[in-house]
């Protein structure tokens, strides 16, 4: 993501140094869709923004000279998630010629920069921060209960949003949101994805509920179940306690 929030991921372990663009590869950037699941409702990590008039963006950086580019996606989801070896994959590139140059949200990352530390954001780094930008789209799959999303410099917080309420995102932030997605929809049977998005062990029926969730459809419990167990993908454990036992429904975990 070209935003202050790349810069952020980039320096958050020295966070007083002056930023040195010419540590990065120039006009490329990551812009991370970090999904979770929880309640029923397929969800998106995004950030507000301090300063601005409600900015809203999704977590993001640039690429270090000295690292590959799904290198640097690891890195920044670390960053933000605090995980590792979570489920990230390349779905997109972004590359408009007027995507940051000409957004409305140009100038008020280059004042919020001047304005939050001038001697560091110099004109030099805040041309080289809002320029042209090809955008290089991952997304991830993470269990949310284990995420502790860490703010950045620029930040006031960090919040776990329903994909279908997501608020208007700076730049073409929700255009990217809306090609995650459909990459997810696209590869939720064929890579069997979609539990990196369940805790270790669950019922067939919050398997089914996550299905819906990503698709926005409802599916007949006994048609899905068939489908789900003839991908040979499941390991069958004991009943899930209730109080019912002839009601309790089987846990299943995924086969490593």
């Amino acid at each position: 993501m070209v935003l202050t929030l790349s810069i952020v991921v980039c320096m958050n372990t020295r966070i007083m140094d002056k930023f040195q663009i010419e540590n990065y590869i120039a006009q490329l950037s990551i812009d991370c869709v970090i999904f979770g699941y929880k309640d029923k409702q397929l969800k998106v990590l995004i950030s507000k923004l301090s300063f601005g008039d409600n900015l809203w963006t999704l977590p993001g950086g640039y690429i270090l000279n000295t690292e590959s580019i799904d290198d640097a996606a690891s890195r920044i989801l670390k960053d933000r998630t605090g995980l590792d070896n979570i489920y990230l994959e390349q779905f997109k590139a972004f590359g408009g010629k007027d995507r940051i140059v000409d957004s409305e949200y140009r100038d008020l990352v280059r004042s919020g920069l001047r304005k939050f530390d001038p001697e560091r954001f110099n004109d030099e780094v805040i041309d080289w921060v809002t320029g042209r930008f090809v955008c290089i789209g991952y997304y991830a799959l993470v269990d949310l209960n284990k995420v502790e999303p860490k703010i950045g410099e620029f930040e006031e917080f960090l919040k776990w949003k329903c994909i279908e309420e997501l608020p208007k995102l700076t730049h073409d932030h929700n255009e990217i949101v809306a090609s995650a997605h459909q990459a997810l929809r696209q590869n939720l049977d064929e890579k069997l994805i979609g539990f990196n998005l369940l805790p270790e062990t669950f019922t067939m029926r919050e398997v089914k509920e996550l299905y819906e969730a990503v698709h926005d459809k409802e599916f007949s419990m006994n048609n899905f179940q068939k489908k789900i167990l003839g991908l040979n993908v499941l390991d069958r454990l004991g009943k899930k306690f209730t109080g019912a036992q002839n009601r309790a429904p089987f846990l299943y975990k995924f086969k490593k």
